[in-house]
């Protein structure tokens, strides 16, 4: 190589790296400049999402949430953690005034002890599993539970697999009910043998179920997998929805890595009037601070509608 072209290679080299070094600290300036600022809708962030500036603490980064923001978490794996750490959780939410979005009902995993099959044992394991939430959800104040009713039960029919998931689901709905709590049932597209699986089906089932505490948790990544043409399922189905859940897709990263327009998406709850929690459950498409960086600027420019 000419050593004019190394000095010219090396040059691009520090320029591109000082630009980025710019960049960098240029969204760092915007994202503290922005501190506190809600967002039109309440979008809610899970542990880990801020661990680089915050540190893997559960409280020093619910505070960090707050401090950017953010008025609500989730926390899928909340029954796992020690009732201490549950009612730590739950003092600080309540001091910051910020909401607890969904847990997941622990009932061994989302394909097992499936409600389908109609088995006592699968349907017992469930209801335990509700009544342990109701304690974890005084705790933390949360007022939805997420519920997956398990895989197909292929050797029975359909319409009995059906009649039993809304016979199960109506006994859990029994022990939520007096607590206000909402249990909130995913359609998933992980594997065609999860028995629930569409936004319409997941409206039949609440329709029969007939209850307050039996709604649908609608995650747009989800769902655009399993049938795309998001808003006017939802639109159809708006009765029986309350709770929201995002990721792009592909990938299941923040909005605006992926295929589905999120401005737009977001923009027909706010005029739908939807002040319900928006969960963001998904990954990150960077890691370290400039991931952090970019997550936040992501639900800053899907928000500005």
């Amino acid at each position: 190589m000419k050593r004019s072209d190394f000095v010219k290679n090396a040059g691009l080299l520090v320029g591109s790296s000082v630009f980025l070094d710019s960049s960098l600290k240029a969204s760092t300036t915007d994202n503290n400049n922005m501190k506190n600022q809600t967002f039109k809708l309440d979008y809610a962030p899970h542990q880990g999402m801020f661990s680089t500036s915050a540190g893997k603490g559960f409280l020093d980064e619910i505070q960090y949430m707050y401090d950017l923001g953010f008025r609500s978490i989730e926390d899928n794996g909340m029954p796992g953690r020690s009732v201490d750490e549950q009612k730590k959780a739950g003092e600080l939410l309540a001091k910051l005034g910020m909401r607890m979005g969904v847990f997941v009902v622990p009932k061994g995993g989302n394909g097992a002890n499936t409600l389908a099959a109609g088995k006592r044992e699968h349907v017992d394991i469930f209801l335990k599993g509700c009544r342990d939430s109701v304690e974890i959800a005084k705790r933390v104040n949360a007022k939805w539970v997420t519920v997956v009713p398990g895989d197909y039960e292929r050797r029975l029919p359909i319409g009995v697999q059906t009649a039993n998931v809304i016979e199960g689901l109506k006994r859990g709905a029994e022990i939520f009910e007096p607590h206000g709590i909402t249990m909130v049932l995913e359609p998933l597209s992980d594997t065609p043998d999860l028995f629930l699986r569409f936004t319409d089906q997941t409206y039949e089932i609440c329709k029969a179920v007939n209850s307050p505490s039996c709604k649908i948790l609608y995650d747009a990544y989800h769902q655009q997998k399993n049938e795309g043409n998001l808003i006017n399922l939802m639109n159809q189905c708006w009765s029986e929805i309350a709770y929201i859940q995002v990721g792009d897709n592909p990938g299941r990263k923040e909005p605006t890595t992926g295929e589905i327009n999120y401005k737009n998406v977001f923009k027909w709850l706010y005029e739908k009037g939807y002040k319900g929690i928006v969960g963001m459950e998904h990954g990150m498409s960077k890691s370290g601070k400039e991931g952090e960086i970019s997550l936040v600027n992501a639900y800053r420019e899907v928000d500005n509608f």
